[in-house]
């Protein structure tokens, strides 16, 4: 059976909205995702703010509550009947997301098994058909077929076959043969 191993924050989760509404909350600002187009929301934010944009992410209950990005259940609820689902996140960037993260996937994908989250530092490590990432230098590493899942900071990353949404996710997979489970 294929195996899809897919990206969890600004893929799954709308990670990007929860630490943008912490920053405009907090520093009374009105910053939103067309101001990012092509840049991170670290290359907008002043330096005197790091820490605190830091610490948004550190904070225990950042990752716990995220939106999801939409169309991502029923597309991978459905590709998980043809092909092998991981969930491979960089969760060592932020060591105190691990336990929310592990909550969250089983919150909302109870499809994906436990057994298929993967908590990494480097994606180097994995070994699939297919990875759905949101930062270019992922699928750089990555040895099967990338697909680069849009989102602000990569509008202008070229060479990857791009998907901007889970529909066009749902379309790309549609021609590949999966194997019923």
């Amino acid at each position: 059976m294929q195996r899809i191993c897919v990206d969890m924050d600004e893929v799954m989760a709308d990670t990007l909205a929860e630490h943008i509404r912490r920053y405009n909350q907090t520093f009374d600002e009105d910053v939103t995702t067309e101001d990012l187009a092509g840049k991170g929301l670290w290359e907008i934010t002043p330096l005197d703010r790091q820490a605190q944009l830091r610490a948004f992410l550190d904070a225990e209950d950042f990752f716990e509550d995220l939106a999801l990005m939409p169309g991502a259940q029923p597309v991978l609820k459905d590709l998980s009947a043809r092909f092998e689902i991981f969930i491979a996140t960089q969760a060592m960037a932020v060591p105190n997301s691990l336990g929310p993260k592990y909550r969250w996937l089983q919150r909302h994908f109870p499809f994906i098994p436990a057994t298929n989250y993967v908590f990494c530092g480097n994606k180097s490590i994995l070994r699939a058909d297919y990875l759905i990432d949101d930062q270019p230098k992922n699928l750089l590493r990555f040895e099967g077929q990338g697909l680069l899942y849009s989102a602000p900071h990569n509008l202008t990353a070229t060479g990857f076959i791009r998907v901007d949404n889970w529909p066009q996710v749902a379309q790309f997979f549609s021609t590949v043969p999966g194997e019923a489970k």
